[in-house]
């Protein structure tokens, strides 16, 4: 293999790393529910998988040898992409809610009410954008050279509406619930200690590192957002009507680096959008993988690793010590 990208393989060793670092905390927030912090892991995981496949099969070509595979990665790319920042969102909303300092404890039909918005929020959302893509897909996918697989978008204003907007949209929303949220943080300064721990069982550290993480998305993921509409409104945007004349979804448009490389805004879009997976599990891991409660985890999966391997010596040396009769 002889990639056309000079930096190769740089980019597969960090989404792989971007891979990883997804899903080391995933288990601890998984057992204390945090929707919105599980979703954004899997969104982020899940993306970043898929880049790291994309990204060694389609280093040096754009062959199609892999159409199921790419069915798969470009929905899922489509979703993990909204996905990121609808679970930013749920985060927003469930900080916002603790800092309404109602000064009393959920019941646990309220907290159950919060956690299925936020999982509709987080995962029915990123579902329901999947399913309005199909109405502005022109055909099967699009394969770039050095990126892979990508979902393949009908330049039409029914595009803008039902896809292009989400991104900004969604962080619109947040960036409400987050002046909100400060407002209130400011107003209630003195309780906040003590209210969040006993709305939500959630320190004071963690309630920053979980606004900081809204913020770093909204600043981040919501410009790019609307970086994507800019570069696609440059082009001819069609009427929704020349869509049937164009729909093939036995069709897949090839692109060498050559070609979207030739672009300048065009390149800084794709390239953006590639590397958004890895930019937000690294941020994620900042936030969340040193924390004083990721630590006792290390610590917990250290000590339980340690005992597994002993049991396994002591039982090797046991064996080794009988005696054939």
């Amino acid at each position: 293999m002889h990639a056309s990208d000079p930096t190769f393989p740089l980019y597969p060793i960090l989404s792989f790393l971007a891979i990883v670092v997804s899903f080391i905390p995933f288990s601890w927030h998984f057992r204390a529910r945090n929707v919105g912090t599980c979703s954004y892991m899997l969104s982020t995981g899940l993306y970043s998988l898929v880049e790291f496949i994309n990204s060694i099969i389609w280093a040096d070509n754009v062959n199609n040898v892999a159409p199921v595979w790419c069915d798969i990665s470009a929905q899922v790319i489509i979703g993990a992409s909204v996905g990121i920042t609808a679970s930013t969102l749920a985060i927003s909303r469930q900080l916002y809610n603790i800092s309404l300092m109602n000064g009393h404890s959920m019941t646990p039909r309220e907290k159950r009410r919060d956690t299925i918005i936020n999982v509709v929020i987080a995962f029915g959302i990123p579902l329901l954008v999947m399913a309005l893509h199909f109405v502005v897909q022109p055909r099967r996918f699009d394969i770039f050279e050095e990126i892979g697989c990508q979902p393949a978008t009908f330049n039409t204003v029914a595009a803008y509406v039902l896809y292009f907007m989400w991104p900004v949209l969604i962080g619109f929303c947040s960036c409400v619930y987050s002046a909100l949220t400060l407002r209130n943080f400011y107003n209630h300064r003195v309780e906040f200690a003590q209210v969040a721990s006993t709305n939500s069982g959630m320190s004071p550290s963690r309630y920053i590192r979980l606004m900081l993480l809204v913020f770093v998305d909204m600043f981040c993921n919501t410009p790019i957002g609307v970086f994507a509409i800019i570069v696609s409104a440059r082009a001819v945007v069609l009427p929704f009507s020349a869509l049937s004349e164009t729909v093939d979804f036995t069709s897949v448009q090839l692109v060498p680096a050559s070609e979207w490389k030739a672009d300048r805004l065009g390149r800084a879009a794709v390239e953006i959008n590639h590397w958004v997976p890895v930019f937000c599990s690294f941020v994620f891991f900042i936030f969340f993988g040193f924390a004083e409660e990721a630590k006792k985890n290390y610590r917990k999966a250290y000590e339980s690793l340690k005992e597994l391997f002993s049991c396994g010596g002591s039982r090797v040396e046991a064996n080794s010590n009988i005696k054939p009769r």
